[in-house]
């Protein structure tokens, strides 16, 4: 059996500002989608509150239109904002109760050459089961296997599934397995909650795969919170909490002799780091892939980016009985650009620029013998 990861970053439609070659420039919009909406939230709002929100609509163009280059502003029932032709404009919302809306972020379409080599890495990887990570829904997800690989002569898969998680921007977790691999139990953890929170910014979606034998497979797919805005020694903290509850969630499958499980996915964490003790140290029992001798890297150390040491970020982390069962793996990069020029590894004929890239991440694949 084949398993493997991939990082599609969307398939057909992507925020404007998760969509530039420099994160830098959709980062203040990503900041203000989020405290923004945290603000709409509260029952009154203060006069500092209206404040900030004025100038973070302001930052992003949305003082006198609803829809600014990178956010819309979504009205629903009642009025948030009064722009008078002549004069300021002012917050005359009072709390929630006033009105109903939020924000959203834009979107536009991927790269029609993007999503169709997004294609050539699935066709290529050959999976039996496969996580994708940041696809929309599942309609999007459904529609992308039965005519986008289609479309580059992969074969499409049997059973399909994604559960919308906690991310509003489009980007969820979900599975595709073969005939011989059906799902046949879903966990959503999209709930889970600790003592600061709500734990997981998109799901640990634990997906129970029947196998030909009549055993059981259980993935546990995952997008932990990324790097990408926000404090840092937050998004730490936030990550090694997600790592905490999935450990927790691994252990319980172990203690119940469940022998096949795999942590799969997007961490965005380099493996020595803190947030990543709880899945790779502490006492757990967990395998990675990249340290199996059968498995190759492709001669860099990445999954993300240029695939220096800095970007391993992608993962499939095997229970022991399943790390006993490993023949080969590889990471596949032929669908990323590489470097500026294209020239840190070979990569597709149809990848000719950065704009035709199936994904900024390298899609992982280990074969099992079971």
């Amino acid at each position: 059996m084949r398993l493997a990861t991939f990082n599609v970053e969307n398939m057909f439609d992507r925020a404007k500002a998760l969509n530039s070659q420099d994160w830098g420039e959709g980062k203040p919009a990503l900041e203000a989608h989020k405290e923004l909406n945290t603000l709409f939230e509260k029952d009154v709002y203060s006069a500092a509150d209206k404040k900030r929100m004025l100038k973070l609509m302001e930052d992003n163009g949305l003082l006198k239109t609803d829809e600014g280059p990178l956010l819309i502003l979504r009205k629903i029932r009642g009025q948030l904002i009064k722009r008078p032709r002549v004069g300021d404009a002012e917050i005359v919302a009072a709390g929630r109760k006033s009105w109903i809306g939020w924000i959203e972020l834009k979107t536009e379409p991927v790269n029609e050459k993007a999503t169709l080599n997004t294609a050539r890495v699935l066709r290529t990887i050959k999976a039996d089961v496969q996580a994708v990570i940041e696809s929309e829904d599942r309609t999007t997800l459904r529609l992308f296997n039965q005519q986008v690989l289609t479309e580059v002569g992969a074969q499409p898969f049997k059973h399909v599934m994604l559960v919308d998680g906690n991310d509003d921007r489009g980007i969820d977790v979900g599975l595709m397995t073969r005939d011989d691999y059906p799902i046949v139990g879903i966990r959503s953890h999209v709930d889970d909650e600790d003592a600061k929170g709500l734990i997981f910014s998109r799901d640990c979606a634990e997906y129970e795969v029947s196998l030909p034998d009549g055993g059981r497979l259980w993935v546990m797919v995952n997008h932990f919170k990324s790097k990408g805005y926000g404090l840092q020694a937050a998004n730490d903290a936030k990550r090694k909490r997600q790592a905490q509850r999935v450990r927790d969630l691994y252990d319980e499958h172990i203690a119940d002799g469940d022998l096949y499980v795999v942590v799969i996915g997007d961490l965005n964490e380099i493996p020595a780091n803190a947030p990543m003790n709880p899945l790779l140290r502490s006492g757990s029992t967990l395998k990675d892939v990249f340290d199996h001798p059968d498995f190759d890297v492709g001669g860099r150390p990445g999954t993300h980016g240029n695939c220096t040491a800095a970007g391993r970020l992608d993962y499939i982390l095997l229970s022991p009985a399943l790390f006993a069962k490993v023949k080969k793996g590889a990471v596949e990069r032929r669908g990323m650009w590489g470097g500026v020029n294209g020239t840190l590894w070979p990569h597709f004929a149809e990848v000719t620029s950065a704009d035709e890239a199936a994904s900024d991440h390298a899609g992982l694949w280990v074969e099992l013998d079971i």
